[in-house]
Parts: C-alpha cells; sequence; structure tokens
C-alpha cells in the first residue's frame, strides 16, 4: 500500500477532503514530508536506502507517538538532487532546481490546506541546502508558516556509541549506520557478503576542515570505484534495531515539541507589510 512504513491512520493521503477540512486545531497539526533519493549504496545496499531510511525512520516515531500529539506523513518523495552518485547505475536525479520547485509547491498545497506546520525530514546528504532554500522561501510567502527543515538521522540515537572514530569523521555514505539501519527496515535488500570498507583521504588543509572530510565538492567515485565511503562490514541487525528504537524516541520529542510550539509572528506596520508583499509578489509570481 501507499502508506509504507508510515502508520495508515497518519497517513494524510487517506483521508478524505472533508474529512481533513473537518481536522480540528490544523495550524498546529505537524505534517511531515519525508524527502529520499533513489542512488547507488555500494555493491551491499539498494538504490532505495535514503527514501527507505527516512520513511522507515519517521513510520516509526508516528507509530509511537502519542494520540493527543497530531501528526501526520506525506507520501515520501523518493527522488532526490543526486548528481554526485550519476555516475553509478541506478542513480536516478533530479537537478536542484527542480526539487527546489517540487518541494516549495508541496509546502503551498499543505498551507492552502490550512495547515501551518511543515516538517521536511531529509534522509539524503546531498540535499539539505535546497530543503533549506524551500523553507526560507515558504516562510516569506506566508509569515505564519513554520517549516523546518531537518536530517533525520541528525537527531541523538544510539548510532554514535557503534562506530569507531575513523567512521565518525570521515564516513558519509553507505557505512555502518545506514546499513545496520537496513538490515533492521528492509533485510531482505541487504547482501553483506558484498560489503567493503573505503575511507577517503584525510582532507590536507586543516584550516578548513578540522575533521578530515572533504571541504572541496565532491563525487562519490572520486574515492573509489566502490561507491562505498566508510566501513560497512561490522554492522548487524541488532544494532539497526537499537539505532531505530532509539531515533524514533528522538524524532517522538522533537514532534511532540513542534505540535506545542507557538511561533510569534512580528506584527509589521502597514507601510512594511505592503512593501513586503509587493516584493514577494515580484519574486515569485510569474509576470502578467
Amino acid at each position: 500500500m501507499l502508506h509504507g512504513y508510515i502508520p495508515p491512520h497518519r497517513f494524510l493521503p487517506y483521508l478524505s477532503w472533508t474529512e481533513i477540512a473537518a481536522l480540528p486545531d490544523r495550524e498546529n497539526t505537524v505534517i511531515v514530508l519525508p524527502c529520499g533519493a533513489i542512488e547507488q549504496h555500494g555493491p551491499h545496499l539498494p538504490c532505495s536506502v535514503d527514501s527507505v531510511i527516512c520513511s522507515g525512520v519517521m513510520g516509526k516515531a508516528l507509530e509511537k507517538l502519542p494520540a493527543e500529539v497530531r501528526a501526520f506523513a506525506l507520501p515520501t518523495i523518493t527522488y532526490g538532487k543526486s548528481e554526485e552518485h550519476l555516475h553509478f547505475p541506478g542513480t536516478m536525479t533530479l537537478t536542484g532546481t527542480t526539487l527546489l520547485s517540487t518541494v516549495i509547491e508541496i509546502g503551498e498545497s499543505v498551507y492552502r490546506s490550512g495547515f501551518r506546520k511543515l516538517l521536511f525530514a531529509n534522509g539524503h546528504g546531498g540535499q539539505p541546502q535546497v530543503l533549506e532554500m524551500a523553507a526560507r522561501e515558504l516562510r516569506l510567502r506566508h509569515g505564519d508558516f513554520v517549516v523546518v527543515p531537518h536530517g533525520v538521522s541528525r537527531l541523538p540515537s544510539a548510532a554514535s556509541k557503534q562506530v569507531s572514530e575513523q567512521e565518525k569523521k570521515l564516513a558519509m555514505h553507505a557505512g555502518h549506520s545506514e546499513t545496520a539501519l537496513m538490515l533492521a527496515l528492509a533485510p531482505e535488500t541487504v547482501h553483506m557478503e558484498h560489503a567493503v570498507a573505503n575511507f577517503p583521504p584525510p582532507f590536507p588543509i586543516k584550516l578548513l576542515s578540522a575533521d578530515g572530510r572533504p571541504a572541496c565538492a565532491w563525487t562519490s567515485r572520486d574515492f573509489g570505484p566502490s561507491g562505498v565511503i566508510g566501513d560497512p562490514t561490522t554492522a548487524t541487525r541488532e544494532q539497526g534495531e537499537a539505532i531505530l528504537d532509539t531515533l524514533s524516541d528522538s524524532w517522538v520529542q522533537a514532534l511532540t515539541e513542534l505540535h506545542a510550539l507557538r511561533w510569534v509572528v512580528r506584527e509589521e506596520a502597514t507601510w512594511e507589510r505592503g512593501h513586503q508583499q509587493g516584493f514577494i509578489q515580484q519574486r515569485f509570481e510569474p509576470a502578467a
């Protein structure tokens, strides 16, 4: 079914338009948009990793969420901005402008439906800047719209206790944590017999990169033919289940606090409101 990892009762498209119109407190209801990608993740993982993880983690969080915390998920955006992996078969990529337009237009639809809180739950490291730009532009259009772009895995979890210092510093793709999570969420798609470890050399200019991660633009083939940037070889399903459990707990807390948030919108002078509205219309509305 379309909801995938999302609990059916938390999946907004399963409601009719009349049911959505009748929802109480829509302005504080949190709408979750998981944002994934389809791109290579080494020889041991499927290309669907980012889409599976962002929808799987948010689905587990919504499953745990108390009933009084109003939140619904939209279908996962499964295509992302993945140009850094386009040298590998199976990578499907949108341009940054296409993804930007897509999430802005979805955001506008969320706003028109009466909701005022939107979370971009991002599962792909190659597109946070695009989602941040979309959130800012939606805020410019609608002063009462709270739009939060945030990485799904960037909340406290058991992952930090499982990996080596080298993994913490240099791993970026298809390493231990992603592999462990996939073993928990979709074990039939993981082939550990093909897992290989591979790290990039530390970036030599310490002023530009204190931890050794590349400070310049890169593509995944810059670091070898496998597409792996990290060490997945010791990942286990039990570790993945621990990450999923603790990470989803963190998201339960974040969603609860976002639902309770009452963002203060500054009251502007009449002239300033008109001036700002004219700027926004000039920036975003098509010419006649």
